[in-house]
């Protein structure tokens, strides 16, 4: 996953930071500088149920990915699956159509990597001698 948002950033001229978050806003991984990764995980959690109940509102379908414009800068959320969010910090100077391009694949091969990750936990969980699930 590193890899993955290592190189968004190389293809990415101006991009200052990415995370991605589960949807509980917990940090699953990183590559920033100049922000608090575990705070930034937590508000991209909070954009994702603000941008749920805006698309609730109007019978929109379902969240897929917000950008907030600001003087300096971007800041960027994006659905990764059903379980992750992939957030993308960047300066004024961004092309923001390239970061739609950019982003919104390298977002569904991350939720792709954290669904694989829970799959695995979930089997390494289970005991088939037993039939059960470990604890």
């Amino acid at each position: 996953m590193l890899a993955e948002i290592r190189d968004l950033r190389l293809r990415l001229p101006h991009v200052l930071g990415v995370v991605v978050a589960s949807v509980d806003g917990l940090l699953i991984a990183q590559d920033t500088h100049g922000v608090e990764p575990e705070v930034f995980a937590a508000m991209s959690a909070a954009q994702l149920g603000l941008g749920q109940q805006t698309v609730a509102a109007v019978r929109a379908g379902e969240f897929r990915e917000s950008v907030t414009t600001a003087t300096n800068g971007y800041v960027a959320t994006f659905a990764a699956g059903a379980s992750a969010l992939l957030t993308v910090i960047a300066g004024r100077e961004l092309n923001v159509a390239r970061l739609h391009h950019e982003a919104r694949p390298a977002a569904a091969r991350i939720g792709e990597l954290v669904r694989q990750a829970e799959q695995r936990r979930i089997t390494e969980q289970y005991d088939p001698s037993s039939g059960k699930r470990s604890r």
